[in-house]
């Protein structure tokens, strides 16, 4: 009988039947059930039972042996192996035996043990090297391998056919495409190359070289004559590896019109050609051509259908088939899991972990690392420990990706301690480790230890891939760290990793720090900019308080053929929004619709503030009411687009819609709320707001809220109240909270109060300028002008200077911008004379200069002078000059407009019969026929 070698599936089981069925002839012990059931305890029973006999014969004996190595073999019994080897050392081991041994060695993964077995043999047939180099390549030991074939061919043994799909799969593991074809060459030249399983490993070994038309070729060639069932399943197979799925899936409908039967290999493989959505329909097809035939039942195909459906994204469908299936294995279960987590749904996936585990599954490495992903992105902190837990318990914590999976599901659960602990239990760590770290710290807002986890990187000398820059970039950017920065740019450029994901990430950090002349100077070095880039760089421009240069890199994307994306969009609308610029905003509007941009979620919420900022609050509540799907961040727009208008109702009334709707509001929408009736003076229902926020929606308020309670009492007159409230506030008073308290007690005249407020506003540990300006005011209105100087002294020495008064006007799609006293305005001879002629005729209908509102030391007629030169002022001049008659006028301030010009644009209004619209530093005013939509109240 033949020994033959790796000669394919269906000649495996041929010379199996041919072997046991000879050993059988004439000994019933041993049946062929025996084989086919794997059993090798009567197995040996029955050769002890022969070798008791003395008058067996030594071939019977032989072939008792042979067959038992080959049970062990299919089987991976290496003990039993190892033990009949250790009875066939006490007899004369044959060559045939030897083989054998090396067979069952190689297929038991115990190489040196084949290798020692090879080493000692002093006679070696064909069936031997075969033996041997099989063994090398089960083990993956390819180089081996090859170098036993080129020592086959120094020696000179006469190959065969199953010579060459042991050493061209090594070829084709390792990429030696050329020496594939020498060897290809050999078997032709041998007469073994239009043999079928020869061709297979050619197609096979041609495909993993990378080179599909030589696999195609040789199919074509020889193979398209022969109905073999395993050579169309390479040829699909090989396609699909490469990425070719249209071509895979066309060679399986060629296979189908031809008649050539399909396996299980062959459905399966065809699947994996369809993992993506784009042929999804096809799967679908094949789908109903596996019902219709009987390889529905097998556990194979089932896999690949659950793995195909959710890759496609068709969960429902993946798990009906999961349902239907009668027999479970650990790959379907898995396969299962991971589609749900892949797919976002995180507690189906815990869900059926949970069912897995009750089935009598084992959870394996693959299903834990599902779980912690699914944990992590449920932020359930409680589940990841138990999860954790039982990776310890089964010894799979020590596993590479399931410790870089536990540090991923502790940053996303917000637990910095446990998320330290397993990176440092990790016994080995990769770069993804070492990223996954750093990025935790950074998201968790321990942007220190992320920095300090880098620089260990950097004296270990490890390597650094883009993920890792971006996640220190962040770190940088909340330390708000311009050295930081400056450091990891050197680094980067050091290194040679500035790529255009890292220096786009650049340009955002330096805008993000306020370093903005180094992130221009980034950003023109880099040679392809995409739309990332240039988005960054008008994102920078537009936290820089650049709006106008914001504005002139997005319109440059036009001269650059580059299409604006929805990021680059949004960031031009609040650059157009910082400017109150209704045209722009308009503009952009009208190009996300001819785009067929969607207007919803963050593109409708940024057109609500838009519009509301540009002071057409109208618009904003058009743009609102065609949202079918209103998430939290658009109600929350439209709640403070009204508060800014000052309709403190109506975004009363539209948080009770939103949450009739079930929407749950969050911080920012009552800080929305609390503004709106700040603003228009509705204290009843403001009180009543907070107190909801704290006790039904169990917020626990910020310095934010407390300050706009304080602003809230204040202004309603109610001084006593919101001091009392300052007194008894759980945290400690924030300078905006003094700073509201002591512009209401200037307001309503209370010196007491707004002396102690001033006094805590100086106590107060924040530098900005805002609050300098504001108690030195007050100490001018009561004309304390020592105390004044003394706090502009104070102010200098902190380096804090006041910000200037600045207004602008948008007319003809230009932007106009006047300081206060502006004599830069080309036309500034003809906008003094306009406003000199102008107030003149407000003064015959009662207006008068108030001079109590200029806090300077100053005569009489210099305060007027200073009046009549407010930048606000300016701009109306110019729009009175220059717009037609009856038209609106919109000007946008930076501070909040003085008592003095509120009066004045309240009788202009009426005067020159136009609705005069103004965006100060606190809100809207809307000034119509002598009177201003704040009520006087702002």
């Amino acid at each position: 009988m033949r020994y033959l070698f790796r000669c394919g599936a269906p000649l495996l089981h041929a010379c199996t039947v041919t072997m046991s069925t000879s050993i059988l002839s004439g000994f019933k012990p041993i049946s062929v059930n025996t084989l086919n059931q794997g059993t090798l305890k009567p197995a040996f029973e029955s050769l002890s039972f022969l070798s008791s006999h003395l008058h067996t014969p030594p071939s019977r004996l032989e072939q008792a042996h042979s067959f038992l190595l080959d049970l062990c073999a299919s089987e991976k019994a290496l003990p039993q192996g190892q033990q009949l080897h250790a009875r066939l050392i006490k007899s004369h081991l044959s060559a045939f035996l030897a083989t054998k041994l090396v067979h069952m060695y190689g297929k038991c993964g115990s190489l040196l043990d084949a290798l020692k077995v090879f080493d000692d043999m002093t006679e070696r047939t064909i069936f031997t090297w075969n033996a041997m180099m099989g063994a090398f390549v089960s083990s993956g030991k390819y180089l081996e391998a090859i170098e036993l074939y080129r020592e086959m061919r120094v020696v000179g043994v006469a190959l065969d056919a199953c010579t060459f799909p042991s050493v061209l799969k090594a070829c084709g593991a390792l990429g030696e495409t050329r020496l594939g074809a020498e060897i290809h060459g050999v078997a032709v030249k041998c007469g073994y190359g239009e043999f079928v399983f020869v061709c297979n490993a050619l197609i096979s070994m041609y495909a993993k070289c990378g080179d599909l038309d030589g696999a195609r070729v040789l199919f074509d060639g020889i193979m398209m004559e022969k109905e073999d069932t395993v050579s169309w399943n390479s040829i699909i197979s090989a396609h699909v590896a490469e990425g070719k799925c249209l071509e895979a899936l066309s060679l399986f409908r060629r296979m189908q019109e031809v008649g050539v039967a399909s396996n299980t290999y062959t459905f399966v493989a065809a699947l994996q050609g369809c993992e993506a959505p784009s042929f999804v329909k096809l799967g679908m097809e094949i789908h109903g051509v596996v019902l219709k035939s009987n390889h529905f039942v097998d556990v194979y195909v089932a896999n690949a259908l659950i793995a195909m459906y959710a890759k496609c994204g068709r969960m429902e469908d993946a798990v009906r088939v999961f349902e239907s299936m009668l027999g479970k294995d650990h790959v379907s279960w898995n396969t299962l899991l991971s589609g749900l987590v892949q797919n976002e749904l995180y507690s189906d996936a815990l869900n059926y972990s949970r069912d897995m585990e009750g089935s009598g599954q084992n959870l394996d490495q693959v299903s834990v690392l599902n779980m912690i992903a699914a944990s992590g992105r449920l932020g359930n902190l409680s589940k990841g420990k138990e999860v954790h837990a039982y990776a310890i318990r089964n010894g799979i914590d020590s596993n590479m990706q399931v410790g870089n999976t536990l540090i991923d599901m502790y940053a996303k659960c917000c637990c910095v301690k446990y998320m330290g602990h397993a990176f440092e239990c990790m016994p080995k760590k990769d770069l993804i480790s070492w990223t996954t770290i750093i990025t935790g710290y950074a998201q968790n807002e321990c942007h220190l230890e992320a920095m300090n986890l880098f620089r260990m990187v950097q004296e270990d000398g490890m390597a650094v891939d883009p993920m890792m820059i971006g996640s220190v970039l962040r770190a940088c950017s909340e330390l708000k760290s311009k050295n930081f920065v400056r450091e990891i740019h050197g680094y980067v450029l050091k290194r040679d990793l500035a790529d255009i994901m890292v220096q786009n990430a650049i340009v955002n950090v330096y805008g993000e720090v306020g370093h903005i002349d180094y992130a221009r100077r980034v950003f023109e070095s880099i040679k392809f900019k995409d739309i990332v880039s240039w988005t960054s760089m008008i994102t920078c421009c537009v936290h820089n308080g650049l709006p106008v240069e914001a504005l002139e890199f997005f319109y440059s994307l036009n001269q650059f053929n580059i299409q604006p994306d929805s990021i680059a969009l949004i960031s031009a609308l609040s650059a157009t929004a910082s400017l109150s610029s209704l045209k722009k905003g308009k503009e952009i509007h009208g190009f996300l619709i001819r785009k067929g941009f969607f207007l919803e979620g963050p593109i409708a919420s940024s057109l609500v503030d838009t519009y509301a900022r540009c002071g057409n609050v109208e618009n904003s509540r058009k743009i609102f009411n065609s949202v079918k799907q209103r998430d939290l961040i658009l109600w929350t727009s439209m709640i403070n687009a009204n508060g800014m208008h000052g309709c403190g109702r109506k975004a009363v009334s539209l948080f009770k819609k939103m949450t009739e709707e079930n929407v749950i509001p969050d911080h920012i929408t009552f800080l929305a709320l609390l503004y709106a009736c700040s603003h228009s003076g509705l204290m009843v229902e403001g009180k009543r707001i907070f107190e909801t926020m704290k006790s039904e929606y169990k917020l626990e308020p910020w310095p934010e809220h407390y300050a706009c309670m304080v602003d809230l009492l204040s202004r309603s007159n109610s001084l006593e109240e919101a001091h009392h409230f300052v007194r008894t506030m759980p945290i400690k008073p924030t300078s905006e909270v003094w700073c509201a308290l002591l512009s209401a007690s200037r307001i309503h005249s209370n010196k007491d109060l707004g002396e102690l407020a001033a006094k805590k506003l100086l106590e107060s540990d924040t530098e900005n300028s805002g609050k300098y300006v504001l108690i030195s005011n007050i100490f001018a209105a009561d004309e304390r002008w020592n105390a004044v100087e003394e706090v502009r002294l104070r102010m200098k020495g902190n380096g804090s200077k006041k910000n200037p008064g600045c207004s602008w006007i948008e007319v003809e799609n230009k932007i106009h911008t006047f300081m206060a006293r502006d004599k830069s305005h080309p036309k500034s001879d003809d906008i003094y004379l306009k406003l000199a002629q102008f107030t003149k005729l407000l003064e015959t209908g009662g207006y008068r200069a108030q001079t109590k509102f200029v806090f300077h030391n100053v005569s009489e007629e210099e305060k007027i002078q200073m009046l009549y030169g407010h930048s606000e002022r300016l701009a109306l001049g110019y729009g009175l000059l220059v717009t037609p008659e009856g038209t609106s006028i919109r000007i946008t301030k930076n501070l909040r407009i003085c008592d003095n010009c509120h009066t004045f644009f309240k009788i202009a209004s009426k005067f020159s019969q136009r609705t005069l619209v103004v965006r100060d530093a606190n809100r809207f005013h809307h000034f119509e026929r002598g009177l201003c939509s704040c009520g006087d109240f702002w």
